[in-house]
Parts: structure tokens; sequence; C-alpha cells
């Protein structure tokens, strides 16, 4: 089974500062898919320059041909079904049909409280998840749309012509617990998972590997239970949260080696960041390119 090898751009650079310039040599890599983290600000690069993903996606769909576009991931921190589904519908339709909506339920960090509400605790978080999904899947895929839910409304709310794939655009679900893995199943055209976070400052790569293995297995259970081939699931891989770190990315041989283990695994996509100087993601952006052209081939 091939790998696929796709890569994720955050967006820190202006547009015609460097911006345009990376969407454009990522296609011109070769890789499957570009995405971007939509989020309001993250982590170490909340004092810095932080643009909008979907503003980012559209133009980057104009400046791309071929190249899938994705979040990784978009949450109900700070979007809503209705205005997120023609926001979709609009840049699916722009990109010409190249759109895949990474999807989780968000976290606790800054996009949490940025519209002043308190923070929800995880079960806060699954409750509202549980019901942005489905509502999404259906303001994608119906033409009007009425609904009356606990977080969540829409009245009377009109999607046309929709999306350019049918019957929706793809949905990449991020989930590792049993709620989220069954919104994976039953909506996921593919499921992104970044390794168990309690492995990543002391764990070790075998043990990582293990609790892939368990979230793979996992996954398929919640298949089974909805009636689904998990083999319809794409398994995806977002590098750089493992015990592994960006090791993988020191050279060509290390990304083959980590690469494999994760096919091993059951993976059909992996994900590595863009490289991006003085950051987490500093890696040499020579070999990151050598990677990307060279690796593929020694994964199939």
């Amino acid at each position: 089974m091939s790998l696929r090898l796709s890569t994720v751009i955050l967006p820190v650079d202006r547009w015609h500062e460097g911006g345009r310039a990376k969407w454009q040599r990522a296609e011109e890599l070769g890789f499957h898919t570009a995405y971007t983290y939509d989020h309001l600000s993250w982590r170490t690069f909340r004092d810095g320059p932080w643009f909008g993903a979907l503003p980012t996606l559209t133009a980057a769909a104009t400046a791309t041909e071929r190249l899938r576009l994705g979040t990784l991931v978009t949450s109900p921190n700070f979007r809503h079904p209705v205005t997120l589904a023609k926001e979709l519908i609009s840049l699916d339709d722009v990109s010409g049909g190249r759109i895949t909506l990474g999807i989780g339920a968000g976290g606790n960090g800054f996009d949490a409280t940025a519209l002043g509400q308190e923070a929800w605790t995880p079960r806060e978080r699954a409750d509202r998840f549980g019901e942005f999904v489905p509502l999404l899947d259906r303001l994608l895929t119906d033409g009007a749309v009425t609904r009356d839910g606990d977080f969540y409304a829409a009245v009377e709310a009109r999607n046309i012509p929709g999306c350019v794939q049918r019957p929706r655009l793809p949905f990449a679900v991020a989930a590792t617990g049993p709620r989220g893995l069954t919104l994976a199943a039953r909506y996921g055209q593919a499921w992104v998972t970044t390794g168990d976070p309690k492995l990543y400052e002391e764990g070790t790569p075998e043990q990582s590997d293990a609790a892939l293995r368990g979230q793979v297995e996992k996954l398929g259970e919640a298949c089974r239970a909805v009636g689904r081939d998990v083999a319809e699931v794409d398994k995806i891989l977002l590098t750089a949260f493992t015990p592994d770190r960006s090791r993988p990315l020191d050279s060509v041989d290390a990304f083959v080696d980590f690469a494999g283990r994760q096919r091993e695994i059951g993976f059909t996509e992996i994900v590595v960041h863009w490289p991006i100087p003085d950051s987490d993601f500093a890696v040499d952006q020579a070999v990151f390119e050598r990677i990307a052209t060279e690796a593929p081939a020694k994964l199939r």
C-alpha cells in the first residue's frame, strides 16, 4: 500500500511576502495535500503574524491547480456550522473541488476564550462536537436545513448549489476518545490523530507506536459498531507531536524508517510541517524538499 505524504503550512507569512510561494512550492514538490491550522492564534506564534485559515486557503486555491487543500483542524471553539458551511461551499467552488475539512472538538488554548466565553470542559467540548458535525454534514448536503439543537440552530439555512465534491467535501475527523471516534466512523472520509499526548515528553517511539496501533484498533471497533468497513476511512497522522518530534525530518532515510512504521500500523497519510526557522518546526529546507520528492517512491 502506498503512503500519501502531505504538509501543513502555518499561516504566519504575508501572502505577498512568502505565503503564496510556499503553497506553490508544495504543489511543485508533489505533496498530496497542503493543510493549514484553523486557529485565531496558536501557542508560541501568538505574539506574531497569524492569518485566517479560510481566506488563506482561498488564496492558495487560486495560486495552485492540482494540490488538495484543507484545515487541520477546524473546531467549534469559534465556528458555527451555518456560517462555516457557507464558507466551505464557496471555498470548494473556488478550488474546483480540492478541499478537505479537518475537524476536531477543539482544545482549551487561546481560541477557547477569544469570544469572551468560559473555556468548555472536555465533556462540554465533546457534547458540542457531537452536535456540530452532524449539523454541518446536513448543511453541506441538503439545500435547506432547519434544526433546533441544544447548542446550534439553523432556520431555513440554504446552501445552493452545494459542494463541487458530491455529496459534500470530505471530513477528516480528529479524535481519540470513544465519542469522537464514533463521529469519525459515521461521518469521516478520514480520521486524524497526533498520537498520545501523554507520551510526548517522556515516552519512547516504541511506546508511541503501540499507542497509535491501539488508536487504529479503536477506530476499527467504532466502525464495526456503526456497520462500516474501517478500510473505507483514510488514517492520517499529523507528525511532530509524538516522541519522535522532528527527528524523522533529519534525513530521507530517517523519514522512510518512521513513515514505514506508521504504514505498518495502518496509516495511509503522513503530514509534516513546512519548515519555520526559529521554531519547533525548524528543519533544513533542502532536506525537507528531498524527503518530499524522494521518500514517496521508497514507501510504495
